[in-house]
């Protein structure tokens, strides 16, 4: 039982900051611009209705089955499994999730590194003025530019990951709490300041009705010319797929991050109520930056669907052309470098925690064994726009990054999310469950337990099948 355990690495001081670390976790990269693209381009209120109760089926669950696990068994992913698969009676394969979550987020965490270090890099490109009054050529020729030099990018690389080891050596109270009692405060704070700005430049209405005017016929119809140049409509289910596959990842779900930080969670405090704080305000956070964001690209010209491309290419023709855009683009992408940050030091942290546990090595070399290794394969990343950028280094058609990028976000994720889903919901007795849960019989776990079991896996299969293409 978790009160029977403690972790060697201390817990939390309290709730809110389990919370803070868990939002921290959380929001990354993608809620600044993947979920306020996908809202808009599936249906605006409507998508973000759909997605809420997507959320409800297949994030709270799953996400509450993680910190459970975690706390229950107050070790790094990898001891955890192995401690509660003795307390269950259960198959000693079920040790191998642990080591799953553990190896997904060390992929995950090499190539996050490297994008970080392009958002830190244009906190100074930025405050130095590069996008002043520059063109779109110009600009998407400074992009290219920086990523096709490898030492800039390796250089950036390497201050990121060091930043993050910094913060993970100092340990979970010291390092962790501190950091992230910091960051997350600050992260808000700079998203209410950016949509404070963003009220101002007149196409705010626009922005709010691109995000939240529902459109049913988008979520359930896909509209393309003919070869005649008519509009033939057909029904799809594409939004749907999509707010499910979104749902699952934008909770870090299935990597050991939120598993280990449950394992720092104090005893007394609410799982359930702590996992929908969470929920809030990730959705919060994504939902702010489209805010921010669109009215900026609508007052400016440009193309609310420039993909990926928006952060790096065109947001920043944006800010050099508008008044203060160098003052309010240097906050966002100092937005985008503690978001980044934040994430990447709950992915580390799993590693970290094992080789603390197994091989009696201090929190400082530790933090520098697991990031050196980390930084070292994300070298693949950081060539694969440059030197390893040919054909002739791909393998399936794919560079490096592209191969990272698929194999945790398409299978090793959901996956991950699968078998938690799975080891909660069947293998863990209803007691060891309910006791963690402090819920007794309760209505609400119940219906927990039910979604855990049946529900929630179905739909991650049906996240991974899309993921892969089948459906």
């Amino acid at each position: 039982m978790s009160e029977q355990r403690s972790s060697i690495h201390g817990q939390w001081s309290s709730r809110l900051i389990f919370i803070l670390a868990a939002v921290g976790s959380a929001v990354g990269l993608g809620n600044i611009w993947k979920f306020p693209y996908i809202t808009g381009e599936n249906g605006g209120g409507a998508f973000v209705l759909i997605y809420l109760c997507c959320i409800a089926l297949i994030g709270i669950p799953i996400m509450m089955a993680e910190v459970l696990i975690g706390r229950r068994g107050r070790q790094s992913p990898i001891n955890t499994m192995r401690a509660l698969v003795k307390d269950e009676a259960a198959h000693p394969a079920w040790s191998l999730l642990g080591w799953g979550g553990v190896i997904t987020g060390f992929f995950i965490l090499s190539y996050y590194s490297v994008i970080g270090g392009w958002a830190l890099a244009y906190v100074f490109h930025t405050a130095a003025g590069f996008f002043s009054g520059a063109s779109a050529d110009q600009v998407g020729t400074l992009f290219k530019d920086f990523v096709g030099a490898p030492e800039s990018v390796l250089a950036w690389h390497t201050i990121f990951m060091v930043m993050t080891m910094v913060v993970v050596a100092r340990g979970v109270q010291g390092g962790l709490e501190k950091a992230v009692t910091f960051l997350m405060p600050a992260l808000f704070l700079l998203l209410l300041i950016l949509v404070a700005y963003a009220m101002t430049l007149g196409a705010f209405g626009k922005g709010l009705d691109f995000l939240f005017s529902p459109d049913f016929g988008k979520v359930f119809y896909h509209c393309e010319l003919d070869a005649a140049g008519a509009e033939v409509c057909r029904f799809s289910g594409e939004p749907i797929l999509i707010a499910l596959g979104h749902a699952f990842f934008t909770l870090s779900l299935g990597m050991g991050a939120i598993m280990v930080y449950g394992s720092y969670m104090p005893g007394d405090a609410s799982i359930g109520r702590a996992t929908l704080v969470i929920v809030i305000a990730d959705t919060a956070v994504a939902l702010l930056a489209g805010m921010a964001i669109f009215p900026i690209v609508f007052a400016n010209g440009l193309q609310p669907a420039a993909g990926p491309g928006l952060i790096f290419q065109t947001l920043p023709i944006a800010f050099g052309a508008m008044p203060f855009g160098q003052f309010f683009g240097t906050l966002f992408f100092v937005l985008l470098v503690f978001a980044a940050w934040s994430s990447a030091i709950s992915i580390i942290e799993p590693a970290v925690a094992w080789l603390v546990e197994n091989h009696g090595l201090g929190r400082i070399s530790a933090s520098v064994v697991v990031g050196f290794l980390a930084w070292f394969l994300g070298l693949g990343t950081v060539f694969s726009f440059n030197l390893m950028s040919g054909e002739k280094f791909q393998l399936f058609g794919k560079t490096i990054f592209d191969l990272f990028d698929y194999l945790t976000a398409n299978i090793l994720l959901p996956l991950g999310g699968f078998f938690i889903a799975i080891f909660a919901g069947w293998i863990m007795s209803r007691a060891s469950t309910r006791d963690e849960l402090q819920a007794g019989e309760s209505i609400g776990y119940r219906v927990w337990r039910f979604l855990v079991r049946y529900i929630s896996p179905l739909l991650v299969v049906i996240v991974f099948l899309h993921a892969i293409g089948v459906i």
